[in-house]
């Protein structure tokens, strides 16, 4: 057995090398027979250097030869020159080769054709490369993600410990808690009947430090929740950054942590992007939903919505009249041809609209459009300058029972198709003044919109006076790119004032007792005021790494159903495992 793998690793010859012996191990990326010269393309976790070997006979040539793709080997030689011409700019390597006088083989693949190929760009089935991952991994933007992951967390850890946050871990195994998502549970053995949770987030236990005395406390939290996947969600666990502070207001927070968020995407983005400088602007839930569709706006996109129905209230046009109208101002759109406006109006049929009606302002100021000619001037003047409208502007009109989440997508896809959407960009922004309470829409009761632990705008007495649907929390999300990296709240750190608000979503005093025992029994000793953050680090890398798709960048993710088919969880246990913790197990379609 070789008792010494490398003198160097695959990124690190050069010309300063040359001449010197060395000793390389990796994995063989690529062999290429160039008529009397072999060459052995050597990959490790660092780089890829080339080794060339010009014999062509004998057992050393018949060795390499005979090499597959991926064969760890390890190669000793000599550094030298490459030949004039031949030099690669695109290797960090690429002025130096490795001249082969030893080989060995420390490992092959049983086969020269991998289910996962590692040196070409191919897309391969995503259950293939989940089912393959550790091959998956070894392809180079895999590699490149998974290495960006380690980094980050580690700029944004030592960003933390800079401003005086101190590191703590919270319990994993914890009770269960309401959420807002299914909690993963564990039978306890010791305690029959009995069950812990997975934490859908350390929310209790960090507000129980600040309670404790720590000041400022985060970690890189895992968080566990039954929740169906999608494109920037993994199913099962993610991590974020959470964070909590003692005698701060909202605005503290926000001091705290959007420094932390610039530096460490002005740190690994390319460095041509634009980023928010902090700091970010504030945008209240309601002015989003209204103006943005959504409340997690892609301020890439420069179109906002308007809302018209009360200029249709009396106009004459039956077909809005009396409805929620929404418009968008598409600057420049009339210059496009009727195809285009012909391809938006179908695609709107496609969403379950009737279509997109719109009007035109000309270069002589005159409104046209299939809806102008039901408007008069007064009303169309009034939808201009509501819009904002200047000559050769467009704007299109969204009517629906939906209009408020429609007219999102509606925004989304004009801005598309007129490549309005900002490139190389992250535009930051803070959504705050949340609803304490909405409406279930099943139940028609009142339950808590977002957080329940956080403090309401005006304390007891708007929770006392006011309709509860009106009453705002200290309640605010950070996004980015229209996606939603993170929420936070100034919590709600007085025992009476938690009674209460739980009191309107339908809990009585015994459940909160009960339920979060712990929290409100240190309530009653004494709190500070507190509040923190959690920013998401599975969509802060994906946002750097620029792919649509938070899978990409998780080591070793569930699959869309929650499987993980390298290591084929979940999966059945054994009847001794289920006896041991009280456990039967019901025939499938039973309940």
């Amino acid at each position: 057995m070789k008792t010494h793998f490398r003198t160097h690793s695959c990124n690190c010859l050069s010309i300063s090398h040359i001449g010197q012996s060395v000793t390389l191990s990796g994995f063989v990326h690529r062999i290429r027979d160039h008529g009397g010269l072999l060459f052995v393309d050597l990959r490790d976790h660092y780089g890829i250097t080339q080794c060339v070997l010009e014999e062509t006979s004998g057992p050393l040539f018949d060795q390499v030869s005979r090499l597959f793709d991926e064969t760890v080997v390890s190669i000793s030689g000599s550094v030298v020159r490459r030949p004039e011409g031949t030099d690669n700019d695109k290797m960090q390597t690429g002025q130096v080769e490795v001249s082969i006088k030893e080989i060995q083989i420390l490992s092959s693949p049983s086969s020269n054709l991998l289910p996962v190929q590692i040196n070409v760009e191919n897309d391969f089935p995503e259950e293939t490369r989940l089912t393959y991952r550790y091959l998956d991994l070894r392809r180079e933007n895999m590699h490149k993600n998974v290495v960006l992951r380690s980094k980050i967390i580690s700029y944004i850890r030592s960003q933390m410990i800079n401003q005086g946050f101190l590191e703590i871990q919270t319990p994993i195994l914890t009770s269960s808690s309401p959420e807002g998502a299914r909690d993963y549970l564990v039978p306890s053995r010791v305690h029959p009947g009995k069950f812990y949770a997975l934490p859908q987030a350390p929310q209790q236990f960090k507000q129980l430090l600040m309670v404790s005395g720590f000041d400022k406390y985060f970690q890189i939290a895992p968080c566990f929740r039954d929740e169906d996947a999608r494109a920037d969600r993994s199913p099962g666990e993610f991590y974020q950054l959470d964070f909590e502070m003692s005698f701060v207001s909202q605005e503290d927070v926000f001091v705290a942590i959007e420094p932390v968020i610039y530096n460490t995407f002005n740190e690994f983005s390319d460095k041509d992007s634009v980023i928010t400088q902090y700091p970010f602007p504030r945008i209240t839930y309601s002015d989003s939903m209204l103006h943005y569709g959504n409340d997690k706006p892609d301020l890439r996109n420069p179109l906002i919505i308007q809302d018209v129905s009360d200029i249709f209230e009396t106009a004459n046009f039956s077909a809005f009249k009396g409805k929620i109208v929404r418009s968008i101002n598409v600057p420049g759109a009339l210059a496009k041809p009727r195809s285009f406006f012909d391809r938006i109006n179908d695609w709107a049929k496609e969403i379950d609209l009737p279509g997109i009606g719109y009007i035109s302002l000309g270069d002589e100021g005159e409104f046209k459009g299939p809806i102008a000619k039901f408007l008069n001037t007064d009303e169309l003047s009034e939808i201009a300058n509501k819009n904002s409208m200047r000559n050769g502007d467009v704007v299109f009109f969204i009517c629906s029972e939906d209009a408020e989440k429609i007219s999102g997508i509606v925004r989304k896809k004009l801005g598309t198709e007129m490549d309005l959407i900002e490139k190389n960009a992250y535009k930051f922004c803070w959504i705050v003044d949340y609803p304490m309470f909405e409406k279930d829409e099943e139940t028609g009761q009142i339950v808590f919109s977002h957080n329940p632990f956080s403090m309401p705008q005006g304390g007891m007495e708007a929770l006392n006076s006011k309709d509860p649907l009106e009453i705002k929390a200290y309640q605010y999300d950070i996004v980015c790119n229209g996606v939603e990296l993170s929420s936070g709240a100034i919590r709600n750190h007085i025992p009476e004032i938690m009674y209460r608000a739980f009191e309107i979503a339908g809990y009585d005093k015994s459940v909160v007792d009960n339920r979060f025992k712990g929290m409100i029994s240190a309530f009653k000793c004494g709190a500070p005021p507190h509040g923190g953050c959690a920013p998401g680090i599975d969509r802060i890398v994906m946002l750097l790494a620029k792919t649509e798709n938070i899978r990409e960048v998780i080591a070793f993710p569930f699959t869309q159903k929650a499987e993980d088919l390298l290591m084929g969880a979940p999966a059945e246990v054994s009847p001794e495992q289920l006896k041991e913790l009280h456990i039967s197990v019901l025939p499938k379609g039973k309940r």
